[in-house]
């Protein structure tokens, strides 16, 4: 079985992150001072968790800001997922972005290109607190 869940506190420079059997929720603003320690953790967490789960899982980022360093971090996250079929089949990704901000609606286009899961781009009409907390609500347990 995976690792029990794991979660990070959002900060000026971090995201939400939350980790849980049949969850994946990264949102917030990404430009910590050291992405390559800020999200090996993340990585190796859920690496262990596409080995183990057979079921359902829901994958969601969005970011108000995201630096290059942080894109290259969730690509290699996105690229390892959609390498295992069972996440393929049983996967959803969703890529919140911003009313008006071409940038990550973009970048939620270019990411839907390289991997092979089932990948929508939404539009939200704001990337805040108030939004991650509504698109993050505790589900059942997708991954039984």
């Amino acid at each position: 079985m995976y690792p029990d869940s794991f979660k990070n506190i959002p900060t000026k420079r971090t995201p939400w992150i939350i980790l849980e059997h049949g969850r994946i929720f990264v949102m917030g603003r990404s430009i910590p001072e050291n992405p390559a320690v800020f999200y090996s953790p993340v990585r190796e967490w859920i690496s262990k968790y596409a080995q183990d789960c057979t079921g359902k899982s829901k994958i969601e980022f969005g970011f108000e800001y995201i630096n290059t360093t942080s894109i290259k971090w969730i690509f290699t996250i996105l690229r390892e997922l959609s390498e295992i079929k069972e996440i393929v089949k049983n996967a959803e990704i969703t890529w919140y972005y911003e009313h008006g901000d071409e940038d990550m609606s973009e970048l939620g286009f270019i990411l839907r290109s390289l991997v092979e899961c089932p990948f929508l781009v939404v539009e939200v009409d704001t990337m805040n607190k108030e939004k991650y907390e509504a698109i993050y609500s505790p589900t059942k347990d997708p991954c039984i």
